[in-house]
Formats: structure tokens, sequence, C-alpha cells
């Protein structure tokens, strides 16, 4: 009997808290998969690293030991000074003297990267009041981004799927549902096909160094704003029409961002989806259950109320029913 008892409050308990446990099972789902991600690129990059370590140190012994005047404190010193230059992406080798990373084309290029949250970290402010205007412009920039963002994404989901979506399911009766998965598939096909596919074969044929994985590998980073910076267009020292590239590659940054919102929103928007995420909300409370609990507790309290004046007219009613003596003869105890 405890035992059936225990079970039924349990599982009571688990009914009344299911988007609680959900919620729970989605943290440990995220952390397991943080944990999954880690062990995958550890295994994955630690042996390269190891190698270009081993490389690197080889190539240091033997340049040493073909400059002998040339100690190893000075070399360490001149190296230092020059990998902190490249942070700030300044080199000093001859072939990438040429470009400079704060000419207009470039500085829009970084001013996009800045809104868009991509950042690359290739270029970097070097002075103070750079610094400053940075974190200045971008507490400004990046909310009037976002409201640019969803104000354009806005006016094209009605014309790229709410509109269409409504015009097939009412002129062939199809159903909606059906209808909007299979144009949000189409949609991210073609998605995929002008904004990743194409541009990292013209990114493979323009940039001399890059083959067509490192390219698509680029487009998705850019586009998904990660923006690791190991890969930036533009930078070889033999750049043609350097400045033309770079507006090229900012407009397509800004259009490719607006995209990806685009497909993504009509993703959301499937009935399934919306499904999935409210398994993890909290029930809001509606306004008819706010009106049903109102008017349950004011009946409630009526009821209440209606009792107690009951009760008390009774009471009231035995009092006053009590029979009043005139005279003593009249009390039947004497007689």
């Amino acid at each position: 009997m405890l035992q059936s008892l225990a079970s039924n409050s349990c599982v009571r308990l688990i009914q009344n808290h299911k988007s609680t446990w959900y919620f729970v099972s989605l943290i440990l789902g995220y952390l397991l998969y943080l944990i999954f991600g880690a062990v995958v690129f550890s295994s994955v990059e630690l042996p390269y690293e190891d190698q270009l370590r081993q490389e690197l140190r080889a190539v240091k012994k033997q340049f040493l030991l073909e400059n002998e005047c040339l100690s190893e404190e000075r070399l360490e010193r001149f190296l230092k000074k020059a990998l902190d230059a490249s942070n700030y992406g300044v080199s000093i080798l001859n072939n990438a003297s040429a470009n400079w990373n704060w000419d207009f084309t470039s500085s829009l290029f970084f001013a996009s990267t800045v809104l868009s949250t991509t950042g690359y970290g290739h270029t970097a402010p070097l002075s103070d009041g750079g610094k400053a205007f940075c974190i200045i412009y971008s507490v400004i920039g990046i909310p009037f981004t976002l409201l640019f963002l969803t104000a354009v994404v806005q006016r094209i989901m009605v014309f790229s799927t709410r509109r269409p979506v409504t015009y097939i399911h009412t002129r062939w009766g199809l159903s909606k549902q059906l209808v909007a998965i299979v144009h949000a598939t189409l949609l991210g096909m073609l998605a995929v096909s002008c904004f990743f596919l194409i541009p990292a074969a013209i990114f493979s044929a323009l940039e001399e160094n890059w083959n067509f994985l490192e390219s698509f590998y680029f487009c998705f980073i850019s586009l998904s704003t990660i923006g690791l910076g190991d890969y930036v267009p533009g930078e070889a020292a033999n750049q043609k029409f350097r400045e033309l590239y770079k507006v090229g590659i900012t407009v397509y940054l800004i259009l490719g961002l607006i995209v990806m919102l685009v497909v993504l929103e009509t993703f959301c928007e499937l009935q399934q989806l919306k499904q999935l995420r409210k398994m993890f909300y909290l029930k809001k409370e509606k306004p008819q259950d706010r009106l049903a609990i109102l008017e349950h507790d004011h009946l409630s309290f009526t009821t209440v109320s209606d009792n107690t004046s009951g009760k008390n007219e009774d009471k009231a009613k035995t009092f006053l029913s009590v029979p009043t003596l005139v005279s003593p003869n009249d009390d039947p105890m004497i007689q």
C-alpha cells in the first residue's frame, strides 16, 4: 500500500513538473555535448600541435647552429616582438608590407565584422583611442545591427515564407504543415548553394592557398558569426583589386547573415519545432486560467460568507425564540 502511494506521488510530481525535468535534461545534454566536443578536438588536434612544436624547435635549433653569432636570447626577443605585431595584423615580411590594415576598405571590413560580432581577430586597434572608440562603437552599433537585421528579416519573411506557404495551402489544398516543411527544406538548400557552395568555389579560385574545403570552412565560420580568423580573404601580398575585393566580401557577409537569419526563422516557425521548444519553456498562465482562478476564489469567499451569515442568523433566531415571561404563573416550572 505504501509503495503504491509513493509511486503514485512520484508520478504526479513528475507530471506536474514535466517542463522542469525537460529543462534539466536539456542542461545535462548540453554539458555532455560540450564534453564530447572537447574530447574530439583534443584527440584530433593535439598530435598536430605536438608535431608543429617539434618542427619549430628543430628549425630554431638549426638556425642557431648556422648563425653562431646570434644568441638564443636575442632571437627570442626578436621573435616575441614580431609575434606581438602579428597579433595586431602587422607583418614584417617583405611581401606583406604593401598591405595596409587601416585603409578605408579594410576599415570598412573591420567595422562589418565588429557589428556582426564575427570578429576574425586578424586586425585589432593599436592605439588607446581606437580601443576606446571600438567599445563605444560596438555598444551602440551591435543593438543597432540587431534592430536592422530584425526589421529586414521580418519583411523578407512575409514574401519568402508566409505568403508562398499560405498561397500553396489555399490554392492546392495541401496540408499547411507539409507545405511549410517542404518550403523550409528547399529554402535551406537554396541558401547553402548560393552562400556556401558557390562562394566556396569562388574563394578557392581567387585565393591561391585555399582549397575548396578551406573556402567552405571560411564561409561557414563567417556566416555563423564564429569568426576564428585563421582564414581571412584578401590578405595575400599579390592580391589584385584588393579594395574592391574587400568591399565585395563585406557585402557578402551582410547579405549572407540576413539569409541565414531568414532560414533559421523559417525553420523556427515549423509547428514541430514550436512543440519541441515548448517542452523546455515555462508554461505561461493564460488569461482564461487566471479568470477561472479568480472566479473560483470569489465563489469560495462567497460560499464561506454565506455559510457564516447563515450560522449567525440561526443563532439569532434561536436566541429570539426563547419565550418571554409575562408573569411568574407563566413559568411551567412554577406551575
